[in-house]
Parts: structure tokens; C-alpha cells; sequence
């Protein structure tokens, strides 16, 4: 919950914008300023505070106690000007709350953090436990010192400016093991822990025999991903309770899918109870992973038969590919999660040209493969292979990935051994309509006119279909110095169905400074003034011309040039 305090008017004004925007994540407290921010700091994971700096440091500075655990806490000026992050940037999530904040409010967000004003990710930010000298690491990196990455696991860690050696290091390991002087070790969530448990379980028992078997193992406990245990276990007090205090999810298989788990110590037991000769084990192998503790049972102080089991797996560590989509060009077109993951990869793969746009976004220390024109093949077999040894990787395409993009031939190389994450984009078909007006109301079709890769019969096929059903049609990659008769042939076709006065929207450059469009006609188009920059949007027989707009009506039909609802 966030806590929103003020003063004034014109702060109640802004904080009351703040409320409304997020009635499910903020709560306004009201009455003296002291006793609200008193009160919102003892119960919020978050606090906005609209009220001077120096009156909110003043206020919350004799409630600070541990940076792990104190609120967030941002500030907004009077104007509205600047969101704060003055407590809890990292650990409370000021920074990224002051940038929401900002992006609603119209306000600039002030974030002070060291790393992340120099684009370094923060160690204690990756999404999983770190442990050591946090600051001193942290701090090496910041001054360009040499830090090693010593990665037992290879996981997908955002772009770190490491070396194979140094004073300082960056540990990646599930083992159970005290940092070094002058080391930081990340715990990734790579193990599950089967669970078996009879009915009445207590989670002192529980709970007892997962961190005993992860102690003797040599595992820490901070690495546990999951629970893992059979659907009719869901609800086990024991279970579920365990899970909670060790702050990870309960995981469920149906007996069936544990069956047919190959285990190594199956038992009759529980295969009358739930149906399944294992739980512990099966469980923790449900999906994939190297058995490192075979079931094992808890031991009672009062000498009365084990009510649960357990068994514990490292996952296969899985790479990471983003496929992301760039937009048309212009940054404001370029989403918020596309930026997000540009700064999550340690490995950037793409068109040199697409590279030259986002560079400055990428986070120092970032491998950047970049490649021609005339390369999807490669770039998609180079990403794949680059998420296959565990990097966190973004392959990235103009427009929408997954529209004549890389999306296709990356996830044609992929396999489920890496997480794949599809970033969608604005296509060029989307960024041209809204330069145009309103051509795409109704049923509309994108076709390419390359036949590099697709047959021109095919695509003459396709072209054909369109025409007969009268479906607006944009054309993408429609004429190049290669390719110069294409255009001319689809713009025939159409124009055996379609009148000449028929509208026809040319944007080239979508977006981007040297934009340019035009309204013409299908019968007044030049097809020697397109290239492979520009999108040709050709109307249906219902699109016109509405003062200088290409418009296709939705669920209408035009009756001596005014619409009329068909309903």
C-alpha cells in the first residue's frame, strides 16, 4: 500500500490525482501532517509525501531503522514539478516509484542513487537475495575498478561491467557459503524442494526437515524457488505454512503427472494415499533438474513415525530471450516494457541500423552483436545461442517483432531449454494509419510484397483474396531498386475490384524526422515514388476522403457521401 500525505490545496490537489489513478495500491491519510506521516510509516510498504524536502526529511528521519525494511519514500513539490525518491530508492522502491509518480503527474523524478545514475544495475535489485559488502562491490563499479563475476550457475543477470578478475567479485551461487571480504553473492532461485506430507503435518516438522536437508547439503535456503508437492496437498497447513515462511510458492502436480516421474526410491505408501509411488521426489523433478538430495524423512522428538518428506533439485538454469519490438522509430513510440527489457539484457542482438536507435538506452557493459541487412537467419541463431549458455539476451526488429520481424525466426531456433519473452511494438501498418487518419475501421490485411522469402504466387494469391473480399490491404517492403514490378502488379489486381478514385495512403518514414505522407488515389499512384521505407495503405470501397483523412468506416455504410448506421 502507498500512503499519500499533504498539506496543502494545490498538494491535495495532486495527491487526490494519485488516488484516484490507483484506488487499489493507495491509501490517503488525512488530519496533522506528523501524526499522518507517522501513521502511513508504520503501515505502508510506500509513502508520497506532498509537502516540502526538507519537512518530509525532518518528519521520517526519527522513524528510520534498517533500509531493508523502511518504506519508500518519494516527494512531490508544491508545483508538481519533480517526484523525489528520497528514502528506500533501491530496497524500497522509491526510484521506480518516483518515475511512476512523475509519468502521471507531468512531474521530472529525481533519483540520486548512484547506480542507477550512471545506468549500472543495483546489486540489491536483480530479484533475488544478495548477501556481503553490497556498497563496497557496488562502489568499485561505479569508480571502473575491476570486479570479477564468478558464476557457478549461469543465470540470466542483467549487464554488469565485470572482468575474469579482480579485488572485488560477484558470486552467483545456490551453495551455502559466507561471502568473502570484499564479495557479494547473488542467490538465484534455483532449487525446489519436494514436499510430501501426511494429513495434520505441524510446519515446525515441515519446515524442520527442508532446512536441515538444505543444511547438510551445503544449500542455502535463499535459493529455494518453490515447494513442490501433489495437487491434494494444496491446502495442507503444514505445507502451505512452511512455504510462507520461507517466502516462496506452493507448487502443485496432479498424482497422475507425479507417476509418471522416474524416482529413485518410489514407495507403496503414498501411492495409496494420493496415487503417486512418490511426492517428495517427483515432485522436486516434476520439471526437470539434478536430484541433489534423494527423499528424505523428518525425524520426531518423540519417537512417533515421520509426517513428512522431502527432496530437493536444481533447475536447469534457463536463458532469457526478449523479443523486442523497437516501434516505427520515434522514442515516444518505443513502450515502457521494451525499455525495461533493453536494460534487463547483458546481450543486445540486432540490425546495426535498429542498434544505432536504442544504444544510449543499453546499460554500460552491455555485448552488443550487431549485423547487416540481409542476416535474420543469423542474428536469430546467434540470440538463441546466446540465451542457451544462460544470458539474459534482446533480440530486437523494427515495428512489432512479430510482424515481418525476428519473432518468426527466433522462436523457429528456440526450444523450451530458455525462457522466450515476446515485447510487442507499434507496427508500421499502426504508426501509418494514425499519420492517414482512420483507414484500418474495418477488416484490413498486411501483405508483403518481398518475395525473397515467399513465392510470388503466393503473395499474388494473397493479393487476389483481398481484392475479392474488398479488405483494406497494407502493403509492407512494396518496391525496391531490385524489385520494381511487384507494386505496380498487386496495384492492378486491387484495381480489378476496386474504383480508381479508391483511397490510397503513402507514409514513408513513419514517425520518424524525415516523415513524409500523402493521399492519393489507386488510379493517380505512382509506384516509382515508393520504396522500401514506405507503407502503402490501399482502401476498401467504402474508404474516403474526409477532409484530407483516409477513413474506413466500422459497422457503417455511406449513403450520398454521409454515413448511415447499418444497424
Amino acid at each position: 500500500m502507498i500512503g499519500l500525505i499533504s498539506a496543502t490545496a494545490a498538494g491535495a490537489a495532486a495527491r487526490d490525482r494519485l488516488a484516484a489513478a490507483w484506488p487499489e495500491r493507495t491509501r490517503v491519510y488525512e488530519g496533522p501532517v506528523g501524526d499522518a506521516v507517522r501513521a502511513a510509516f508504520a503501515e505502508c510498504e510506500q509513502l508520497v509525501c506532498f509537502l516540502a524536502t526538507g519537512a518530509v526529511v525532518r518528519l521520517v528521519a526519527p522513524l528510520l531503522g534498517d533500509k531493508a525494511s523502511d518504506p519508500g519514500v518519494v516527494c512531490v513539490d508544491e508545483g508538481g514539478r519533480f517526484a523525489v525518491s528520497l528514502v528506500g530508492g533501491h530496497g524500497g522502491g522509491a526510484n521506480e516509484l518516483a518515475g511512476e509518480v512523475g509519468e502521471l503527474l507531468g512531474a521530472m523524478p529525481v533519483v540520486t542513487t548512484a547506480t542507477d545514475a550512471v545506468g549500472l544495475p543495483g546489486l540489491d535489485t536483480l530479484g533475488f537475495p544478495v548477501e556481503g559488502d553490497v556498497a563496497a562491490v557496488s562502489r568499485a563499479l561505479l569508480d571502473g575498478e575491476p570486479v570479477a563475476l564468478a558464476a557457478e550457475l549461469a543465470w540470466p543477470l542483467p549487464a554488469l561491467k565485470v572482468t575474469a578478475e579482480g579485488a572485488r567479485t560477484v558470486r552467483v551461487t545456490d551453495r551455502l557459503v559466507a561471502p568473502a571480504e570484499g564479495e557479494v553473492v547473488l542467490r538465484p532461485p534455483s532449487l525446489v524442494v519436494g514436499v510430501g506430507a501426511s494429513r495434520g503435518a505441524p510446519v515446525e516438522e515441515v519446515l524442520g526437515l527442508v532446512r536441515d536437508a538444505l543444511r547438510d547439503a551445503g544449500l542455502s535456503a535463499r535459493s529455494v524457488a518453490e515447494l513442490a508437492t501433489v495437487d491434494a496437498k494444496a491446502g495442507e497447513p503444514g505445507i502451505v505454512e512452511a512455504a510462507a515462511r520461507l517466502g516462496v510458492p506452493v507448487v502443485t502436480h496432479s498424482a497422475e503427472e507425479l507417476a509418471a516421474v522416474e524416482v529413485p526410491n518410489p514407495s507403496d505408501a503414498p501411492l495409496a494415499a494420493v496415487g503417486t509411488p512418490s511426492v517428495a521426489e517427483a515432485a522436486a523433478l516434476a520439471t526437470g533438474g539434478e536430484l541433489l538430495v534423494p527423499k528424505r524423512k523428518s525425524e520426531r522428538a518423540d519417537g512417533l513415525p515421520a509426517m513428512a518428506t522431502c527432496a530437493v533439485v536444481r533447475r536447469p538454469a534457463r536463458g532469457r530471450l526478449a523479443v523486442v519490438g523497437l516501434g516505427p522509430g520515434a522514442r515516444d513510440l518505443l513502450t515502457p516494457r521494451a525499455k525495461a527489457e533493453l536494460r534487463r539484457a547483458s546481450v543486445l542482438v540486432g540490425l546495426d541500423q535498429y542498434v544505432d536507435q536504442i544504444r544510449d538506452l543499453l546499460r554500460p557493459g552491455t555485448v552488443i552483436l550487431e549485423s547487416g541487412l540481409g542476416a535474420e537467419e543469423e542474428r536469430a541463431r546467434t540470440a538463441v545461442a546466446e540465451a542457451r549458455k544462460g544470458q539474459a539476451v534482446a533480440l530486437i526488429g523494427s515495428g512489432d517483432a512479430g510482424v515481418y520481424a525476428m519473432a518468426s525466426p527466433a522462436l523457429a531456433e528456440a526450444s523450451d531449454d530458455i525462457e522466450v519473452v515476446g515485447v510487442p511494438g507499434v507496427t508500421a501498418a499502426l504508426a501509418a494509419a494514425a499519420i492517414l487518419g482512420a483507414p484500418l475501421g474495418h477488416d484490413h490485411v498486411s501483405i508483403s510484397l518481398s518475395d525473397l522469402h515467399t513465392p510470388w504466387e503466393v503473395i499474388e494469391r494473397r493479393v487476389r483474396a483481398a481484392a475479392e473480399a474488398d479488405i483494406v490491404v497494407t502493403f509492407y517492403n512494396p518496391r525496391s531498386r531490385g524489385r520494381d514490378w511487384q507494386l505496380p502488379k498487386a496495384l492492378a489486381i486491387l484495381a480489378e475490384h476496386r474504383e480508381p478514385a479508391t483511397p490510397v495512403g503513402v507514409v514513408r518514414n513513419a514517425s520518424r524526422p524525415d516523415e513524409s505522407s500523402r493521399l492519393t488515389s489507386l488510379g493517380s499512384l505512382d509506384p516509382a515514388t515508393v520504396d522500401m521505407m514506405t507503407v502503402v495503405t490501399v482502401g476498401n470501397t467504402a474508404t474516403r476522403d474526409i477532409a484530407g483523412r483516409m477513413v474506413t468506416p466500422r459497422g457503417y455504410r455511406w449513403q450520398d457521401g454521409s454515413l448511415e448506421d447499418a444497424k
